[in-house]
């Protein structure tokens, strides 16, 4: 009996997302914005101003299994049952999840795709304190406990928005504090000293443990995020990144081995998600082929061809979009709808 071949995955290249946070305390307005302006790839909108649990961190922490936190003045620490700064994150997770729901509803139309995001391994755990005080991520045990958590949490998170919205869920992993997990950047509890640098080869490890659990329960390409001037590009393409998202705009342009690495990500199939419109209002207008001029010059630099930007990228902001006023954010991501379609289809004189 011949098998049947698993579904194909859907293709992210030439269409434009958001990083993750929307600014405002209304969800349902987020959703709104979001699946207006965003209709190829609406992501499930993160309002940060909300406060505790509101966050990535928080919000992460609520999708968790088995695992609690709570807040103490130096950030989050793990607990033993779930109390009100925990609850509170579930209950915000829920009522963007109620408002997604309900504004896909009154669309009438389900959208194909949606995409969540999540602190990724290892700024969960380095964003998250033991009871002593220290990182989740000096304590071995600790660290493979958070892992499987966040793994099994990610699998029920995106059962039930597919199950809400009738769409592929397209999980985006945000790892901004990998590169100083991997410098040895962190600090201790004294503040005295570093946390010892994680080697490359581990860090790689438990990034495509989350990684796989995130393609094996959506079926589709798994975006991770890092807005550091010098991304780890490799690594997280070594890790299963299909997607490798950062901010273009800010990348260090004299770091070479970093530039190499994307042109090596785009030689073996990656995709790259640009980050290319600024998250507050410049001030002045903004002109499309300016906004989209860095995506071209990585095409020249790298030896591309500027073709290279319509079947192995999208655009996004350059990183979430907080601090934008109302005007900016629909101004924003209509900026990088248009920059994903001019990637397509060129405006004359590209």
């Amino acid at each position: 009996m011949e098998q049947t071949p698993p579904p194909a995955r859907p293709s992210l290249t030439g269409i434009a997302t958001g990083i993750g946070s929307l600014p405002g305390t209304d969800p349902l307005e987020a959703a709104r914005v979001v699946l207006g302006e965003l209709p190829d790839l609406p992501h499930l909108p993160e309002l940060p101003a909300r406060g505790v649990g509101a966050d990535l961190l928080g919000r992460t922490a609520g999708l968790l299994v088995d695992l609690a936190v709570e807040v103490v003045p130096s950030g989050y620490r793990t607990t033993t049952k779930p109390g009100r700064d925990h609850r509170r994150a579930v209950d915000l997770l829920r009522r963007d999840l109620d408002a997604l729901e309900e504004v896909v509803e009154r669309a009438g139309a389900h959208p194909e795709l949606v995409k969540v995001q999540l602190a990724g391994p290892w700024t969960l755990a380095a964003g998250v304190e033991l009871p002593r005080g220290h990182r989740v991520l000096t304590d071995p045990g600790a660290l493979r406990e958070f892992t499987e958590s966040l793994a099994e949490g990610l699998r029920q998170h995106v059962t039930e928005v597919a199950r809400r919205t009738g769409a592929t869920v397209v999980v985006q992993l945000d790892e901004p504090s990998l590169p100083a997990v991997l410098a040895g950047a962190l600090p201790t509890p004294s503040g005295y000293g570093t946390v010892p640098a994680v080697p490359t080869p581990e860090a790689r490890a438990v990034l495509a443990g989350v990684v796989e659990a995130a393609a094996a329960v959506s079926g589709a390409p798994v975006v991770v995020h890092c807005c550091a001037r010098r991304p780890p590009v490799t690594l997280l393409r070594e890790a299963g990144a299909d997607v490798i998202a950062f901010d273009l705009t800010q990348l260090d342009a004299d770091a070479t081995a970093t530039w190499d690495e994307l042109g090596e990500a785009w030689q073996e199939g990656s995709t790259l998600a640009l980050g290319l419109v600024p998250g507050t209002d410049p001030g002045a207008p903004a002109d499309l082929r300016a906004v989209a001029q860095p995506a071209l010059r990585l095409a020249d630099r790298l030896g591309f061809a500027r073709s290279v930007l319509a079947t192995q990228a999208l655009a996004t902001p350059c990183c979430g979009l907080a601090g934008a006023t109302a005007s900016w954010l629909r101004r924003a991501l209509s900026l990088t709808r248009d920059v994903a379609k001019a990637f397509v289809e060129p405006p004359e004189g590209w």
